[in-house]
């Protein structure tokens, strides 16, 4: 990840009450615990002193994040959210070959201690709709319309399909090497592989909302590179 992003950068969006930006991966929505790493947050708030994160996408997702400039929009942002009258559409690659045509997943998710979440009967309420984009030799790009939003609900969800998110290693989702499905690959002598994208595959590639006039937006956020990499590379291998 480069060091210095610019907020500028990274606006696909904006007028007087909201700004949506592509979230690069690796970059912590609000303040992590730790240290003072960069965060959206506190870029936003460089760039518009009011500035508030409507939600929040994973460290390692990367794509559409909203965010308030005023409490007006605030508190009229986080209502529609709260009301599940935002569409929030993901692209996911996943391990497998899978043919989901609008699949519903509805199974309950609770948080546990360590910052990791389960399936669980006794949890909160959790959907999501899968659809096949298009599949590959050995792995699918998946669309995910979450209709709650818990915690790391994609990608559990995708588990209990049998389809975890590629580099998804918490939940199932082993890393990928191009050495895996490509015959001649040759490695410097003493070099070890690495994983083909260093994170779980997840982008969040579409966001619509209404803005305080009412009136709809939709914004679509473009891959990342190394998303857009992985999805290619797995194109030319199939």
């Amino acid at each position: 990840m480069k060091k210095n992003i610019d907020f500028k950068d990274l606006i696909l969006f904006e007028d007087d009450d909201f700004v949506v930006i592509n979230k690069p991966p690796f970059l912590a929505t609000l303040d992590e615990r730790v240290g003072g790493a960069p965060n959206i947050l506190r870029m936003a708030r460089e760039y518009s002193d009011d500035m508030q994160a409507c939600h929040r996408l994973d460290k390692e997702t990367s794509g559409a994040l909203a965010l308030a400039k005023n409490p007006e929009a605030y508190r009229h942002l986080s209502m529609q959210f709260e009301n599940r009258e935002v569409k929030k559409l993901y692209h996911a690659v996943a391990w497998g070959v899978h043919q989901f045509d609008n699949k519903l997943v509805d199974r309950s998710i609770e948080t546990t201690t360590k910052g990791k979440a389960r399936l669980a009967y006794k949890g909160k309420p959790a959907e999501t709709y899968f659809t096949t984009l298009e599949p590959f030799a050995r792995h699918t790009l998946v669309q995910c319309v979450p209709i709650t939003g818990r915690m790391h609900q994609i990608r559990l969800h995708l588990m209990y399909l049998q389809a975890p998110i590629v580099g998804d290693v918490v939940y199932g989702g082993e890393d990928f090497y191009l050495s895996s499905l490509k015959k001649k690959f040759n490695m410097k002598e003493g070099e070890e592989e690495q994983p083909f994208i260093k994170r779980f595959a997840l982008h969040a590639a579409k966001l619509t909302f209404a803005r305080l006039g009412g009136e709809e937006v939709t914004i679509e956020a473009p891959y990342p590179k190394d998303f857009r990499v992985l999805v290619d590379t797995l194109r030319q291998y199939s």
